[in-house]
């Protein structure tokens, strides 16, 4: 026993230290920033003014388990079982669309309910493309950079996933999940020609997705001049942007937001940062947002350095996390600061949300383990 608890420990001192401790400083600031946004609501519709709090604590806990979990297994298991895991996405998407099986709300069907407990499939499904085209762009590199067919079976993979995401419909994880696999594909040396052809095509199906769309249509010509209609379909961006002015340069205050009274609506969840700005100010803003670009930064260097020891499979996949936890922030508060028009999209350990938080520290367990597997054992900073 002492001698596995010892190896247990060795262990973990070989994951980067830094690291750790940007994880859990965003998962403290998330909660506390929630916290304090989903305190009226949660009192006036539950009676509990904690409801939330309470159950992102049993979230986190859940989370911390599968954690530790996640870190125990090898990315050599990940590897071998990427097509397995990438087949249950596709199932886990089909549930959530049979009326009955997957859960309604707000006019979308992303959820499956499991008892008290709620799954976003969507959350899972963006890691398992990641370790899907981690493994395939091993497997296959060379066919990737040479050939077109070795460009197009992945990207005939990730539009299979595109379509059932946007039956749901989930237009924010379906941008998340393409720009990823856009990003690992580019990282894989395809030829820049198939690459730009893509990303052409990509554009204009998005554009004709918003152009046959009404409701998509009124959330852009809303974002480009929200106060054009600030008490209808531009009140959701002027509210966001009212608590960014309220903010200043420190902060109304831990607790003080006026625009968490009811004004913003999803204040704990898509809008958070947009509360935490009004409490904290541009420099609370700021420091969140240095949090974040140091913790990707150090995402990326784990993975630089898991390609240049000879392990492709585990660097595509610290890639493909950088990128798909960059491209969460960078929308979120996008939307939040009216650089981006308003679509459901949680920011990574901040919002309110199970599945979210689960699979973001899910994904942080495991770059703690390519970080380990980096470092073979020796202690780390």
């Amino acid at each position: 026993m002492t001698a596995l608890l010892a190896s247990h420990k060795t262990s973990l001192d070989a994951v980067d230290r830094t690291f750790v401790v940007l994880v859990m400083t965003l998962l403290l600031i998330g909660f506390v920033a929630m916290t304090s946004a989903s305190i009226e609501f949660a009192d006036r519709r539950y009676g509990d003014a904690f409801f939330f709090a309470k159950r992102y604590g049993f979230y986190l806990l859940l989370a911390s388990v599968l954690a530790l979990l996640t870190y125990q297994v090898p990315m050599e298991t990940w590897r071998r079982s990427s097509w397995l895991l990438l087949l249950l996405g596709f199932v886990l998407l089909a549930l959530v669309l049979i009326p009955g099986i997957g859960r309604e709300v707000n006019g979308s069907r992303r959820w499956l309910a499991f008892g008290p407990l709620t799954l976003q499939a969507s959350e899972l499904v963006k890691l398992f493309v990641v370790l899907y085209l981690a493994a395939y762009l091993v497997r296959r590199h060379e066919e990737v950079k040479s050939k077109f067919a070795g460009f197009v079976k992945p990207m005939a993979v990730v539009s299979a996933v595109t379509l059932l995401l946007m039956m749901e419909p989930d237009f924010g994880a379906t941008v998340v999940t393409v720009g990823t696999a856009l990003a690992l594909l580019f990282l894989a040396g395809v030829r820049l020609s198939q690459f730009v052809a893509v990303i052409a095509a990509c554009v204009a199906v998005l554009v004709a997705t918003v152009l046959i769309s009404p409701y998509r249509m009124k959330r852009l010509t809303a974002f480009t001049d929200p106060w054009a209609d600030q008490f209808n379909s531009g009140y959701q961006l002027t509210q966001s942007l009212i608590a960014f002015g309220r903010g200043e340069w420190t902060g109304t205050g831990l607790g003080n937001s006026v625009q968490k009274l009811f004004y913003l609506p999803e204040a704990h969840t898509d809008f958070v940062f947009a509360i935490w700005a009004e409490e904290f100010g541009f420099l609370g803003a700021m420091f969140v947002l240095t949090l974040f670009g140091l913790l990707i930064a150090k995402i990326l260097r784990i993975a630089r350095d898991a390609e240049l020891r000879g392990k492709p499979f585990n660097g595509f996949v610290a890639y493909g996390i950088a990128i798909m936890l960059a491209a969460q922030v960078f929308i979120n508060i996008g939307v939040n600061i009216g650089l981006l028009p308003t679509k459901g999209l949680t920011l990574p350990f901040m919002s309110y949300g199970g599945s979210s938080l689960m699979i973001c520290v899910v994904m942080m367990a495991m770059i703690a383990r390519i970080s380990q597997e980096n470092n073979g054992g020796r202690h780390a900073n």
